[in-house]
């Protein structure tokens, strides 16, 4: 049997073999995918994690059961507004807090305090209190009249 006439008789069949076995080796490669987008998701999807919702609406986690997606995530989404939401709503994360650290976190990572406290007396290290209450001064001023 020659080649041309092999061909004849079962390329059709080796065709369909090779399609099929393409769509499955795709479909695996895209399940694959998506679970490490959700795994990734998950991991992003912490409390205090600023999240996207499917409405469209804007918010910071409070409360989020990664394990257990049947419960419902609450979201805030206004100082003092909190909503529940189910787990799926949450479209994506916008502003994760991977790396973000505490001034106690800090104060227990330094090797002496010395260094922290020359740098807080220095002006060289501020801490959220220390600029919150800047922002809240200079907000004073402006209201007052007395533009520095």
């Amino acid at each position: 049997m020659d080649f041309g006439t092999f061909f004849s008789n079962y390329g059709l069949l080796i065709l369909l073999v090779l399609l099929l076995v393409f769509m499955f080796w795709s479909s695996r490669r895209r399940m694959q995918k998506q679970k490490a987008e959700v795994e990734a998701r998950a991991r992003q999807t912490v409390p205090g994690a600023k999240v996207l919702l499917q409405g469209g609406l804007y918010g910071t986690i409070v409360t989020f059961d990664s394990d257990n997606l049947d419960q419902p995530a609450v979201v805030s989404i206004a100082p003092g507004v909190e909503i529940e939401v189910h787990s799926q709503a949450i479209l994506r994360v916008v502003d994760p807090i991977d790396e973000v650290v505490t001034e106690d976190e800090y104060l227990e990572a330094e090797a002496t305090h010395d260094e922290y406290e020359a740098g807080v007396a220095s002006g060289e290290i501020s801490s959220i209190s220390d600029d919150q209450k800047k922002a809240a001064d200079a907000d004073d001023e402006k209201k007052n009249g007395t533009d520095a």
